[in-house]
């Protein structure tokens, strides 16, 4: 059973800031932090030194006539740091999609991927701990490409406290390619109201080892964060691929029911000319 999914980009207006050459490069909009004890100073270069504490926030508001922007014609948004991180960051959009990068990237690239990117507010990128991370850009880029959707598996699955998984097994994956993307369609069990995150596992079937293509992403544990019910995908390797193909999937995690798993295969490229409002 296969269909079709498209990622259209809708033409934007731009209005450039501080006459910043890229129309899509967001890095003026920061422009405050979350807590009184933090600081930020901007350089010449556009640059940012961010001067952050504990789960704390440098944010940019990007509403529109004080309404939220439409970003769904776009593909992700990309932080560039100067320097190694040394403490893990988590990057927030409106409180409904987030991701973690884990400490020694100098870049995190978050794929929207099937989330609800209708109704942006803000962006805020939070550090675990005390620091200063050196913010070279932040800017996005504009989806392109169709994907051919392939089902993988159905029902219901309820991750619960990492008690429940999915094993998919490795015949399901033989059509796999390097730059497929792997689909969870979920949404966030709120049965316990003291639970305010929600985690996936990914790792090859019969192993502890994590799937290679969302591994910036990954807490020190090996798990991704993921915001709202949604959809969560990973790009994959060619390893994930060589390893999916000879002994599948497991997936588990904290407090997701998941309803199908697919596998998306990039189609034909789209024309796109998408700017930030």
């Amino acid at each position: 059973m296969k269909k079709i999914w498209t990622l259209l980009a809708p033409v934007l207006l731009v209005a450039c800031i501080g006459g910043n050459d890229d129309p899509n490069d967001i890095t003026d909009k920061f422009d405050g932090t979350r807590n009184i004890h933090e600081s930020f100073e901007r350089h010449s270069d556009g640059s940012i030194s961010y001067h952050a504490i504990p789960w704390g926030g440098l944010e940019a508001s990007v509403r529109d006539r004080n309404l939220p922007v439409d970003w769904s014609g776009y593909e992700s948004i990309t932080i560039e740091f100067a320097e190694p991180l040394k403490h893990s960051v988590q990057v927030k959009l409106s409180n409904k999609m987030r991701t973690f990068g884990r400490v020694g990237i100098t870049k995190l690239r978050y794929y929207f991927d099937g989330q609800d990117a209708s109704q942006v507010d803000y962006v805020a990128i939070q550090s675990s701990d005390s620091c200063t991370l050196e913010i070279k850009r932040v800017y996005l880029t504009p989806g392109t490409s169709a994907w051919e959707t392939t089902k993988l598996w159905e029902g219901e699955c309820s991750f619960g406290n990492w008690e429940n998984g999915i094993s998919i097994p490795a015949s399901q994956f033989l059509e796999a390619q390097d730059g497929d993307q792997l689909e969870f369609i979920y949404q966030n069990d709120t049965s316990d109201p003291k639970v305010e995150y929600w985690q996936f596992k990914t790792i090859y079937g019969g192993t502890t080892t994590t799937l290679e293509g969302n591994a910036d992403q990954l807490n020190e544990w090996g798990c991704a964060s993921v915001g709202s019910s949604g959809v969560f995908r990973i790009h994959l390797t060619a390893k994930d691929v060589k390893e999916l193909r000879k002994i599948g999937l497991y997936a588990n995690g904290f407090y997701n029911i998941v309803t199908q798993v697919n596998l998306l295969k990039r189609g034909v490229s789209i024309e796109a000319d998408t700017e930030v409002k």
